[in-house]
């Protein structure tokens, strides 16, 4: 019965996590606010993480973008099937840039919760 807590307690965690507070960048080439949550599901994370293991890092990019770019009242912003706009007709520089300040603030996010605990 012990293990069922300890994984009761790991879930409930996560959606705790999973439903807190969005964070926002303001992308002014694009005239947007760009939403995310700070942790996404291990099922989304590991496409990503496929993705760049395999070296298609500009791919992984605009796949961090697609699964973690919302809107403010927290629905998906992108969809996969823009992927390929993203990989032909947008701004390389400014995709790195805003894929960076989401990674970049998640992590943040993630270790500022680590110290408060």
């Amino acid at each position: 019965m012990k293990n069922n807590n300890v994984l009761k307690n790991a879930t409930d965690h996560f959606r705790e996590k999973i439903g807190g507070d969005m964070v926002k960048v303001h992308v002014p080439e694009w005239k947007a606010d760009i939403w995310f949550k700070r942790t996404n599901t291990l099922a989304e994370e590991s496409k990503i993480i496929s993705l760049a293991q395999k070296g298609e890092t500009i791919e992984a990019l605009v796949e961090t973008l697609i699964v973690k770019a919302r809107n403010e009242d927290g629905s998906k912003m992108f969809k996969p099937v823009e992927k390929q706009v993203f990989m032909n007709e947008i701004d390389p520089n400014v995709l790195i840039r805003v894929v960076g300040e989401i990674n970049a603030l998640s992590a943040q996010a993630n270790l500022d919760e680590t110290v408060k605990n």
